[in-house]
């Protein structure tokens, strides 16, 4: 299954200056615990704001350009890439940003976790678009410390 996972402000903030512009602890243990020996799929942007592969997973970074990466971290260079990868996974595949990267994928999503961050951030300088959540609905609301709130989401079947 192909998982968006995010975190998003109240203004539909997700980054700012190519890092998160927030910190929660329990957001990071959250995405840790639930992407942990599955498949993340990132731009190469993210990666390089990561800067180091997330031991436990399997690394993925799309890119079009030819880029160095370590042993063990897989360059693909499209969502049809990541889709076949899918296919003959047996664990979950998520997509861990960036926008354009959540956009790419936005018509293979099955599923959205999206951690609520209880906050506005004025100078942020990335954004998901409002409707990015209009073809799924909920399936489930976790509360996280901090006073986050984490939305599980599926795509509706019509």
């Amino acid at each position: 299954m192909i998982i968006g996972i995010i975190a998003i402000s109240k203004n539909l903030a997700i980054g700012r200056k190519g890092k998160l512009p927030w910190h929660y602890s329990a957001d990071l243990r959250f995405f840790k615990q639930t992407t942990m020996g599955h498949a993340v799929v990132m731009g190469s942007t993210t990666w390089k704001s990561i800067g180091k592969q997330l031991p436990g997973r399997e690394n993925i970074v799309v890119s079009r350009k030819k880029i160095r990466l370590p042993e063990g971290v897989r360059l693909v260079s499209s969502v049809d890439d990541v889709v076949e990868f899918d296919e003959s996974f047996p664990k979950d595949v998520f997509i861990i940003g960036g926008a354009g990267v959540y956009e790419s994928f936005a018509d293979v999503i099955d599923r959205w976790i999206v951690t609520d961050i209880p906050e506005t951030i004025e100078d942020a300088d990335t954004f998901m678009p409002r409707s990015f959540l209009d073809e799924f609905e909920g399936e489930d609301v976790i509360e996280l410390d901090d006073n986050l709130r984490v939305r599980i989401l599926h795509r509706r079947r019509d």
